[in-house]
């Protein structure tokens, strides 16, 4: 056994792969893992569906979206708020009618004590009229000067009343799940792929590694390849062309419309193997430490 093998037992140093090894093992500790590219979504897949678009459309913040998902999506939502709101409009008027009731109830109690403490007007025949002895105002057996105080926990006036978890007013709109903007459909851009040319008609679009090229270039896209969807006609280019030809000229070059720079929409990707492209590549789960 060399000293450097880790499941070396004779060593007085509790090392990193043996403490590694038994925080996997345990569950204990937090635990942290890069991301690969298999966690990664491609950057023609929707962001709901995790597949590749039959029907994409883009949001101005470059996420994709299969508008048929986005569609369930949406109506999705609208129920979920419809059914929230509901519920919040009952308990608001539930509410509203305790408060009534309790007001109606306290100047029911003040004209009971104004009623019972009030004297005759003053002549021969003046009856005063008794007052009724008060009563004990708590379940309290201490003296007069602390009966705001409670001598025990379990006495009635301390248990916690069992009320409903009040409902707040929800979010009437609906929101991207991905930037959490403002979702609307109208503001969704129609956006066409480049089909690659390979020849090869018997694999699957959704089997084959490479699936589209830029419109402009044929460069083959992928997550390592920065693209962006031009707002005028829809293609995708890669970012390379639209710095190196579209800026130039700031016309679209399928149909010669004049273009802003709020009109090249980069498409929000994912991650290769070696490097990030604007997302998290690190895991980490937060778990029970042992304290020493």
């Amino acid at each position: 056994m060399t000293r450097h093998s880790k499941n070396c037992t004779a060593g007085t140093v509790y090392t990193y792969s043996e403490k590694k090894r038994d925080t996997s093992a345990s569950g204990y500790g937090s635990k942290s893992a890069r991301l690969g590219k298999d966690s990664q979504r491609e950057f023609d897949c929707c962001c709901l569906t995790l597949q590749p678009c039959r029907d994409p459309v883009v949001t101005p913040d470059g996420y994709l979206y299969d508008k048929e998902a986005l569609l369930e999506y949406i109506i999705h939502q609208k129920k979920a708020i419809a059914r929230k709101m509901k519920e919040y409009e009952k308990q608001r008027t539930k509410s509203q009618t305790e408060e009534k009731e309790l007001k109606e109830a306290g100047l029911e109690s003040q004209k009971t004590a104004f009623i019972n403490s009030g004297r005759a007007p003053s002549g021969k025949h003046e009856n005063k009229v008794s007052e009724p002895e008060a009563g004990p105002s708590s379940l309290c057996n201490m003296a007069a000067d602390g009966k705001s105080k409670l001598p025990s926990f379990w006495v009635p006036n301390l248990t916690p009343s069992a009320a409903p978890t009040k409902v707040t007013k929800p979010d009437e709109k609906i929101r991207c799940p991905m930037s959490g903007r403002v979702l609307k459909l109208k503001d969704m851009i129609p956006v066409k792929f480049t089909l690659i040319n390979d020849r090869d008609n018997k694999t699957s679009l959704i089997a084959k590694q490479a699936r589209y090229v830029c419109a402009v270039t044929n460069d083959v896209l992928g997550n390592s390849v920065p693209c962006a969807v031009l707002k005028t006609s829809g293609n995708v280019v890669t970012m390379e062309c639209v710095q190196k030809l579209v800026k130039k000229d700031m016309l679209d070059p399928f149909n010669g419309k004049k273009m802003q720079d709020k009109d090249i929409i980069q498409l929000q990707r994912g991650a290769s193997g070696f490097s990030g492209a604007g997302i998290k590549l690190q895991a980490k789960k937060e778990g029970a430490a042992l304290m020493s």
